[in-house]
């Protein structure tokens, strides 16, 4: 049994707690892997190697740091089946989504290439007389990110990345569940250069995060996973004196409006709605056509999608569709739900409760559900499932479509498919979601904008990657100088030398 470790100071540091929690093969069923699990003295020594090494890194200049970040993109792109392997080995998903999960981390590590730009500050020459103004963004110090299971290359890095090219050291306390690429991402960033200390990767739970949210040291906090959890640690960290931002749970309407090219639509919503078991924040969780016409026309052509799905092991390849879900515990809450869902009333077009896949009995597999008739009182429509299950709730008007997604306590992302731009133009104005799709079905924003919800999907007040993030993980401080004239009437200097 392989038993995983802390990265500290530049190198594989086993657990001292003598806790360890199970990773598992999600195909099989079977552990495969300890994971230890730290505790407050680990976190503490972690914060010490950061704290010591992190002055110096500061001093460094913006376009040298970025030149790490150069080197870490071509490392990632020379190891990147290597890293997908890795990662569809613990976590489940295929391998070409675990190749995308690398792919869209990698995107937001070019973009903080430009650094020497993005750190600028600004001048202003003459504010009065004889004062100029001028803004540096300088680095916070220690920062931190704790991460989900379900991207464990693409989160940590929208993290770190931007955190140390702003000149940060930075501590990771990544999933337990998957805990393995995190790791490996830490060596790569010091065979690309980057100074032994500034990348710590501490495995862990509550405990853990708990010694995060009150170590003194630690400037800001980043974290993306449930909202309940968001919220605790957004209250506790914030009464800590830290800036926090985090990301929460999420219930993704697609809006299908009667002229909309309903194949494009149904086509979207298999991919959205099932892609990576729908274990992803973006997942479209919930269609929306409008009008019985459309909505009757749309399972038509929903059902024989969904039933040709391929449900497997990643290590099937490109024949598959899906993997497993990432542990039983989550296998469990997704068949209570659905059960939940038919006990209220929901219609099962699609029951996927009886998949069952030979040679993987003991694995972590759900077939793909769809319901029809779903009311927003319901548990399935309320709770985020995050597994392949797609609900179906008629809406008469567009109006009340547009109502669904606004009245719905979580808002990051939505989407519509029509051909009519007003609409959908409409629709993007009005809609208080983080992030729109105009026939798009997941709209993740690229690297160069930014990333987050509204309502209780997100709490704090900067999005992930992009702009803000240099925000985030920065502080401004502000000059105004004013230099004695040494110039006298009619042209001649009064100036005398230092003796």
């Amino acid at each position: 049994m392989q038993e995983l470790t802390h990265y500290l100071n530049g190198a594989h540091v086993k657990g001292t707690s003598g806790r360890f929690s199970d990773v598992f093969n999600p195909a099989t069923g079977e552990v495969q892997a300890k994971c230890p699990l730290a505790n407050a003295d680990e976190m503490d020594q972690a914060v010490k190697y950061a704290m010591a090494a992190q002055p110096a890194w500061a001093a460094v200049n913006p376009q040298r740091r970025a030149r790490v970040m150069m080197k870490f993109v071509d490392l990632l792109n020379r190891d990147m089946d290597k890293l997908a392997e890795a990662l569809s080995r613990e976590h489940g998903k295929t391998l070409p989504d675990a190749a995308g999960d690398v792919q869209r981390g990698l995107e937001v590590v070019e973009y903080c290439i430009g650094a020497p730009e993005l750190l600028k500050g600004d001048y202003t020459d003459s504010a009065g007389p004889g004062i100029d103004m001028y803004s540096m963004r300088q680095p916070l110090g220690v920062s931190a990110g704790i991460t989900p299971f379900n991207f464990p290359a693409m989160i940590p890095m929208w993290m770190f990345a931007p955190a140390i090219v702003c000149g940060n050291a930075f501590i990771l306390k990544p999933s337990e569940r998957d805990p393995s690429v995190p790791l490996m991402l830490a060596e790569l960033l010091e065979e690309a250069g980057l100074p032994k200390g500034i990348i710590q990767v501490v495995n862990g739970d509550k405990e853990a995060v708990d010694a995060i949210l009150h170590h003194p040291v630690i400037q800001s906090v980043g974290f993306v996973g449930s909202t309940p959890i968001a919220e605790y640690i957004y209250g506790t960290g914030c009464s800590n004196g830290k800036r926090v931002q985090c990301f929460g749970g999420a219930k993704n309407h697609m809006i299908i409006m009667p002229d909309a090219d309903l194949d494009q639509a149904a086509d979207a919503l298999i991919g959205a709605g099932y892609g990576a078991a729908g274990e992803r924040c973006m997942a479209i969780s919930v269609a929306v056509p409008v009008g019985d016409e459309t909505a009757d026309r749309l399972i038509e052509k929903l059902v024989p999608r969904i039933e040709k799905l391929k449900v497997g092991p990643y290590t099937a390849g490109k024949d598959v569709d899906y993997g497993p879900v990432v542990t039983g515990a989550a296998k469990a809450n997704i068949e209570r739900l659905v059960q939940t869902g038919i006990d209220q009333g929901a219609t099962l077009v699609v029951d996927g409760r009886e998949f069952n896949l030979q040679g993987y009995e003991d694995g972590f597999f759900v077939g793909p559900h769809l319901f029809d008739n779903v009311t927003k009182d319901m548990d399935i429509y309320k709770q985020e499932i995050f597994g392949p299950v797609l609900s179906c709730v008629r809406a008469k008007t567009y109006e009340e479509a547009l109502g669904l997604a606004m009245d719905h306590e979580m808002g990051n992302g939505t989407a519509i498919f029509t051909r009519d731009g007003d609409a959908a133009r409409d629709f993007a104005n009005r809609v208080n979601v983080g992030m729109i799709g105009i026939n798009v079905p997941i709209p993740v924003p690229l690297a160069y904008h930014t990333f987050g919800g509204w309502k209780k999907s997100v709490f704090g007040d900067l999005n992930q990657h992009g702009p803000d993030a240099f925000k985030f993980y920065t502080r401004t401080k502000t000059v105004t100088s004013r230099w004695p004239s040494g110039i006298k009437e009619g042209g001649e200097f009064n100036f005398k030398p230092m003796e």
